[in-house]
């Protein structure tokens, strides 16, 4: 009976298209250059759409990513890299899940899939739901003025720790973000006095 309904599961297209990963129930493939070009591609076709630059890959930034990942993957302490002065020289988005379960697509389609909740305005009044956390991931992945990107994943014996670092970083408060503008011009009078309320 088991067989049937894992049989009539996959079977099913929109539950086959939300599967963890393409070879279900055997773990996701893992890859270094299947990783770059996954999560590459994903940033740039979201950066497409929000009408910015593409980004390239940055093996530094990759290596960084790396090290945090590790870090997460020793001692089980899942959060942002605390490295005094990190924040400014790059930006950084986490994720984390059942170790060899979902695929890069999944991780990253988490992220990008925040776009749902954003709304323009200025950082961090970004997302319709109130709390700017629910869009932190896709607006660091559409920052108009990062440039670059490197990611990287390791993995516990049970958690994948994913991290992408980001640079310039991105998600500085007090910046407009819209779809196609750059947070660094400055607004139009007719935008400040609505910005402001007045």
């Amino acid at each position: 009976m088991r067989g049937v309904l894992i049989a009539l599961l996959l079977a099913t297209p929109s539950v086959a298209a939300n599967l963890p990963n393409a070879n279900w129930p055997a773990p996701a493939d893992r890859d270094p250059v299947l990783l770059r070009d996954t999560v590459l591609n994903a940033h740039n076709a979201a950066r497409r759409l929000f009408g910015v630059d593409p980004v390239s890959w940055s093996d530094q930034l990759a290596a960084e990513a790396l090290a945090h990942a590790q870090y997460m993957a020793a001692t089980g302490i899942y959060g942002h890299d605390q490295t005094p002065g990190r924040r400014k020289k790059s930006g950084e988005n986490l994720w984390r899940g059942t170790r060899g379960v979902f695929a890069y697509d999944v991780m990253i389609g988490v992220m990008v899939g925040e776009a749902r909740l954003f709304r323009p305005g200025t950082f961090p009044n970004n997302s319709a739901s109130g709390d700017w956390h629910s869009v932190a991931h896709y607006t660091q992945i559409v920052w108009p003025t990062t440039t670059e990107i490197g990611c990287a994943l390791a993995a516990s014996a049970t958690t994948d720790y994913f991290v992408c670092r980001y640079a310039p970083t991105g998600n500085k408060d007090g910046f407009f973000l819209a779809s196609g503008r750059d947070p660094l011009a400055p607004l139009p009078a007719s935008q400040q006095l609505a910005q402001s309320g007045n």
